[in-house]
């Protein structure tokens, strides 16, 4: 007979096991440290080998899976697309009715509250802070990604919010969205208002979160309110006229 073949060593059991485990998400990592030192420090001051180190990986592997600083730039952008269709699927929900009071606030609840939500993780908190961060300022880069994933979106809120205050113009409406965007971006950022409060506010609570949209809706009236006769006309009812007294 034959002898049975021995089993393999434990440390060699141990290797093939270490093998067979998944290994960590290194691309996933890199977009993700990318994206927290972008937030925290700005495009420019952020190295390729900052990024690898925050990563945990070999510099090289940055540029095996993105390439240059910029493209990796543009790739948490591409990363993060889905917020922008759950604004612009939240949009399509809303049946827009210049005449009903609640149209705005919907449009502007569609505007913000899937960016407020990104700050119930540090991921999306990171991401929030990078929006907020660098699109605000003019350079190449930030004009790329503001003409390829953000463009669409304000256009599509533009034409909805033009459809809400149809005595309004496209320059007024372009100007109001851009106040709203300045208004969002800020507060994403903010921590100031505590010290200002002096403790009884807090850095995204739901209370500024509501405060906001508030200010939003009630800059856009103010800015762009209906004439007077549009308001009195959808305010009183028509009465109907009596022939008899005509004659």
């Amino acid at each position: 007979m034959s002898a049975r073949p021995t089993s393999a060593p434990p440390a060699r059991r141990a290797a093939r096991g270490a093998a067979a485990e998944p290994r960590p998400d290194r691309r996933h990592a890199i977009l993700l440290a990318a994206e927290k030192l972008f937030a925290r420090h700005g495009y420019h001051a952020v190295s390729i080998r900052q990024i690898a180190d925050e990563a945990g990986v070999p510099l090289a592997l940055v540029g095996y899976y993105f390439g240059p600083k910029n493209a990796l730039f543009e790739a948490i952008f591409e990363h993060w697309n889905q917020t922008i269709e759950r604004r612009l699927a939240a949009l399509a929900e809303v049946p827009i009715d210049p005449a009903d009071a609640r149209t705005l606030p919907r449009i502007i609840d569609a505007f913000t509250a899937p960016v407020l939500a990104l700050r119930a993780s540090s991921e999306g908190e990171y991401y929030a802070r990078l929006v907020a961060r660098e699109l605000s300022h003019v350079t190449e880069e930030a004009d790329r990604v503001l003409r390829h994933y953000f463009d669409p979106l304000a256009n599509a809120f533009i034409d909805a919010l033009q459809r809400a205050l149809p005595h309004a113009t496209r320059a007024q409406v372009a100007w109001g969205y851009q106040f709203a965007l300045g208004a969002l971006l800020h507060h994403l950022t903010d921590t100031r208002v505590e010290r200002l409060s002096g403790g009884e506010a807090q850095p995204n609570e739901a209370a500024g979160s509501a405060l906001l949209m508030a200010f939003i809706a009630g800059g856009l009236r103010a800015a762009m309110p209906r004439p007077r006769a549009a308001r009195k006309t959808a305010a009183t009812p028509s009465k109907k006229t009596n022939p008899r007294r005509q004659a």
